[in-house]
């Protein structure tokens, strides 16, 4: 159903959603009411119930249509989930139905411009007043910014260091909050990408998602899942990277014969192939990890993270390659899975964060921690 969806209703339209920095709220209200706006949110709000693993399927089928929308719809199930896993009663029902149909969208935010990969970091302020907290202070590189509804942020409570961190809702419209300008990007040129800040803005209390100074174990769990669904991300898209490139190969003639017949082309192509599916793998066993709470969980998406996003821009650029000029010609759609698929390896987690969580398990391990 969601490779249908894709290649009915987003690849027609991607490279003019690119050209023109179209944001397709309408198209992802479509996957929404196919199930795809809260994926593993419970079914009693909306949700569709499914798992980690399903999530990796269908993120990696949306992106052989736009990997730019699949990634942003992955954005905002790791938003909802959030809500769904640490919320109230309350806030699960009053947030997440509207979530779910994607009526409503969520951003989620972390990142500031002097706290990337060291997000514990992050020095925005939220000071209790009464039944609110004010929050004040600037978040960076957040999609859907100025269009979602539903802001997920992390916010300083407490003292200096991931203890002292809180997760707050923010609402669209809250005094106090406003964007910075639509950032212009080398890809994910289909979602909006802004600075958000908060200056004096009062948020309530009880949109405080579980107590004080969980807010940061509550980032780090959403990233697990968000790790798992941009690594399908990046599968997806290289696929479709490689079946263009496969096509293409077959059709194009040089030295008296299609080129899909020299050698040396069809190694490049049997090593894409395996590489890609060796990364598929991987990220379907790190999934199923995550669905079995195993305590390997968090470094299994690490290494899937790592290995899907770097194996999906490498065959995507290997992809471009095969077509040669034709490749760097935005006609033939492959310069923008490459542009796209290259923030990968940043967000989320840099890639070097991620060997940093691994060898840490491995080092904590061996000293028998």
């Amino acid at each position: 159903m969601a490779q249908d969806f894709a290649a009915e209703t987003l690849a027609p339209h991607a490279a003019r959603w690119d050209e023109e920095k179209h944001f397709p709220v309408a198209e992802m209200r479509a996957a929404a009411a196919l199930g795809m706006g809260g994926i593993y949110i419970q079914e009693d709000v909306g949700g569709s119930g499914l798992s980690r693993l399903d999530a990796a399927l269908i993120f990696e089928a949306l992106s052989t249509g736009c990997p730019t929308v699949a990634a942003y719809i992955s954005i905002h199930n790791m938003c909802a989930w959030m809500i769904d896993r640490y919320g109230s009663e309350e806030q699960r029902q009053r947030f997440l139905p509207k979530l779910c149909t994607m009526e409503h969208l969520a951003s989620y935010c972390l990142t500031e411009p002097g706290a990337g990969s060291d997000a514990a970091a992050l020095k925005t302020k939220a000071v209790l007043d009464g039944d609110y907290y004010v929050l004040d202070g600037q978040k960076q590189f957040i999609s859907g910014a100025g269009v979602s509804d539903v802001y997920v942020v992390m916010v300083r409570t407490g003292e200096p260091g991931p203890s002292g961190i809180s997760t707050i809702v923010v609402e669209k419209d809250t005094p106090g909050l406003s964007f910075g300008a639509n950032e212009k990007k080398m890809g994910w040129n289909a979602q909006p990408t802004r600075a958000v800040i908060f200056e004096n803005c009062r948020v309530p209390v009880a949109n405080r998602l579980g107590p004080e100074g969980i807010g940061f174990k509550i980032a780090m769990a959403g990233l697990d899942g968000g790790r798992l669904n941009i690594g399908a991300c990046s599968i997806g898209g290289a696929q479709g990277a490689l079946d263009k490139a496969l096509a293409y190969a077959k059709e194009r003639k040089a030295f008296g014969a299609a080129i899909a017949d020299f050698q040396a082309l069809q190694f490049k192509l049997a090593d894409m192939a395996t590489e890609l599916e060796a990364a598929r793998t991987f990220l379907w066993r790190a999934a199923s990890a995550l669905d079995a709470k195993a305590p390997d969980a968090t470094r299994l998406c690490a290494m899937a993270k790592r290995i899907a996003t770097d194996t999906g821009f490498e065959v995507a650029n290997d992809a471009l390659q095969i077509h040669g000029g034709y490749g760097y010609l935005a006609d033939y759609g492959i310069e923008k899975i490459v542009r796209d698929l290259r923030v990968h390896q940043i967000l989320e987690g840099t890639n070097e964060v991620m060997r940093m969580i691994v060898a840490r398990g491995l080092v904590g391990r061996s000293k028998g921690n």
